[in-house]
């Protein structure tokens, strides 16, 4: 039954790693861009709160100006109005006066009081006079601030649709640099998925007869016990003569991969549950990484480019055997080689 299994995970081997490779990378891709679509939002939220702010304050400050006009306005039609009321009382004070002219004998003192009332009048019509004229004032200031005020709001309702076309513009560039990322990335995934098709389809040719080397999803899989001894991580004879194998098919595919083309060689080291404690290893984080350089330091020996190579240990916490029998144990520890783009 594990070989049955084996046979139908080599089968699907050809069609996963694209899969795979395309979905992470396209989500990385996806963050970058949602991060600088969320950063530009963010300022530009800034920028338009501030001037929604100054909005705000500039029309509570005309509704203010429109009261305290209205206001004024009705004081200086008071104010005509009581002139236009001391004007007629003026004139009917002097008709009278005049009515009594004709009796300057007998009305003297009629007279007199009349004089007295139309002095009377005339301060208190000056008086209104000033007053209208300074109510008049202070119309014609209110008005002017009002204009100023106008013109500060016009101002920053033209900053604020700039603005919010400025914002406009940069989504739509972010979009189109999105779907140029999105399209210039599918093609170069594209095109590594034919290289790294050819890479497999070497490998599993150089190493078709050796049954403790096996093909694991988009991964080359090296049982521990090939290349090192227990606890170390020396490669043996026969993990230096599989590796001599890998380098050279590597070499001869770094020769056909076009440079635009960010491509890598990641070296996975991996390690069963149980602890080793060594004074050279104290513990399976150390012995998986260390395996992990020795493959790519023997590569570059062979003369794989070290900028293609990436090696990465991961202990015991990525196993691929759930169980804790040998043969679990034994499948665990492993070193993985998989072709993948930066």
């Amino acid at each position: 039954m594990r070989r049955g299994r084996g046979r139908r995970s080599g089968d699907y081997a050809e069609f996963w790693p694209g899969y795979v490779d395309v979905l992470s990378t396209l989500l990385l891709v996806v963050t970058f861009l949602m991060s600088v679509f969320m950063i530009a939002q963010y300022f530009s939220t800034q920028e338009a709160m501030g001037k929604d702010s100054a909005l705000k304050r500039l029309t509570r400050q005309i509704a203010e100006l429109t009261s305290l006009l209205s206001l004024e306005k009705g004081k200086s039609q008071s104010s005509v109005d009581q002139l236009a009321a001391l004007q007629a009382t003026l004139a009917a004070t002097k008709e009278e006066n005049a009515k009594l002219s004709g009796f300057a004998l007998s009305g003297d003192e009629k007279a007199k009081a009349a004089a007295g009332q139309i002095g009377s009048l005339t301060t208190e019509l000056d008086s209104q006079k000033k007053i209208s004229n300074e109510a008049l004032a202070k119309v014609d200031l209110l008005n002017q601030q009002m204009l100023a005020m106008r013109q500060q709001l016009a101002a920053l309702n033209a900053a604020l649709e700039a603005s919010e076309k400025k914002d406009q513009e940069s989504q739509d560039r972010i979009k189109d640099l999105g779907q140029r990322l999105n399209a210039a990335l599918a093609r170069q995934v594209q095109e590594l998925q034919r290289y790294r098709s050819d890479f497999f389809g070497r490998l599993r040719e150089l190493l078709k007869n050796r049954k403790d080397i096996r093909v694991v999803g988009d991964r080359f899989v090296f049982e521990s016990e090939v290349l090192f001894p227990s606890g170390s991580a020396t490669l043996t004879p026969e993990g230096l003569a599989a590796m001599d194998q890998l380098a050279a098919a590597i070499v001869d595919l770094e020769k056909t991969i076009p440079k635009e083309i960010d491509w890598a060689l990641q070296v996975d080291g991996h390690t069963d549950i149980r602890p080793i404690a060594s004074p050279t290893f104290p513990s399976n984080w150390e012995l998986s990484t260390a395996r992990a350089a020795s493959v790519v330091k023997y590569m570059i020996a062979k003369g794989v480019p070290a900028n293609r190579l990436v090696a990465a240990g991961y202990g015991e916490f990525q196993p691929i055997e759930p169980g804790t029998d040998e043969v679990s144990l034994q499948r665990n520890r492993r070193i993985e080689l998989k072709l993948t783009n930066r």
